[in-house]
C-alpha cells in the first residue's frame, strides 16, 4: 500500500476528534512542530536562512498560508527572525534584537540606560544539589557547572547571577573560556556547545540582601533586592539552565509585557 502524502496524514491527524486517539491539533501547529524538530536536529543553524514559505509548503504539501501561520508563531516566540526583503532566519543570541530578550530590567529614567557589562566571578564543576538536579532532569549526583556572574548596567553593579548547567553537555566550559568570551553568555552556549535557549520560565520575589553578595553590589546587608529564579529551555522543552539572579532595583524596574 502506498505511503500517504504528508499533507493527507497531517490533515487526518488534525481532523481526528479528541476522543479517537491523538488529541486535536490544528494543521499549522503540526507544521510548527515539524519546523521545531528541524531546528532541534540542527538542519538550520542559528543565524542561517531557512527555506522560503513556498519551498516549505511544497515540502510539507500544505498551503503557503498554513506555513506562514506556523512561521509567524515561531517568530513571535523568537525562534525565528523575519528580515524585510531578505527572508526568515534562525534566531541567534548573537543578534542584537535577541541578545538580552531574557533580561527584563529597565531603567526608571530612560535616559540612564547604559551598556551591560558582564564579569565572571567563579566557574566550577560539582555534584548537582538535589533541587538543581530535579529542575534540570538529571540523576542525583550528576555533575553540573556552576557559574557566578556580576552584571553591571551603566558601570554600576546591578545583578549577581548564580547559574547551573548540565555538566555532560557543557564539557570544556571553564573560567578561562568564560573570561575570554566577548559574546553574550547565551551566544557562547550556542556557538561553542550547540545549545540554543529558546524560552524561559521565571519566578520573582522580594528578598533581603545576604551578606555574601553585599560587597559585590555595594549595598548593606538587608537591602531590598529582587530575586529572579529562571529555568531556561532549549528545543523540545528540555531544561538547560537554572539561574538565580539578585537584582538591585533602586534605579531599575522589572518590565514585562502581558498578552
Amino acid at each position: 500500500m502506498a505511503e500517504p502524502r504528508p499533507e493527507t496524514s497531517l490533515r487526518t491527524r488534525a481532523a481526528r476528534p479528541s476522543g479517537e486517539g491523538a488529541a486535536f491539533s490544528p494543521l499549522y501547529r503540526q507544521i510548527k512542530d515539524l519546523l521545531v524538530q528541524s531546528l532541534e536536529r540542527g538542519e538550520w543553524k542559528p543565524g542561517e536562512l531557512i527555506p522560503s514559505e513556498i519551498d516549505l509548503a511544497a515540502r510539507f504539501q500544505v498551503s503557503q498560508g498554513t506555513v506562514r501561520k506556523a512561521v509567524d508563531e515561531l517568530a513571535a516566540e523568537h525562534m525565528l527572525l523575519r528580515r524585510q526583503g531578505k527572508g526568515t532566519f534562525v534566531a541567534t543570541h548573537h543578534e542584537a534584537r535577541v541578545r538580552y530578550r531574557f533580561l527584563r530590567l529597565a531603567p526608571d529614567d530612560e535616559g540612564e540606560a547604559g551598556r551591560a557589562e558582564s564579569r565572571i566571578l567563579e566557574c566550577r564543576r560539582l555534584r548537582a544539589p538535589a533541587e538543581i538536579a530535579r529542575a534540570l532532569d538529571l540523576r542525583a549526583g550528576e555533575t553540573v557547572v556552576m557559574i557566578r556572574r556580576l552584571l553591571s548596567l551603566g558601570h554600576a553593579p546591578t545583578v549577581v547571577d548564580d547559574i547551573w548547567l548540565p555538566g555532560s553537555i557543557f564539557r570544556g566550559l571553564t573560567l578561562e573560556l568564560l573570561t575570554a568570551n566577548k559574546a553574550p553568555l547565551y551566544g557562547l552556549f550556542e556557538s561553542e556547545f550547540g545549545v540554543s535557549m529558546v524560552r524561559a520560565d521565571e519566578k520573582l520575589r522580594a528578598v533581603a540582601a545576604p551578606a555574601e553578595v553585599c560587597p559585590l553590589l555595594n549595598v548593606a546587608v538587608g537591602t531590598p533586592l529582587l530575586q529572579v529564579d529562571r529555568v531556561s529551555y532549549t528545543y523540545g522543552d528540555r531544561p538547560m539552565e537554572i539561574r538565580r539572579g539578585l537584582y538591585l532595583t533602586d534605579r531599575y524596574h522589572y518590565r514585562n509585557s502581558l498578552n
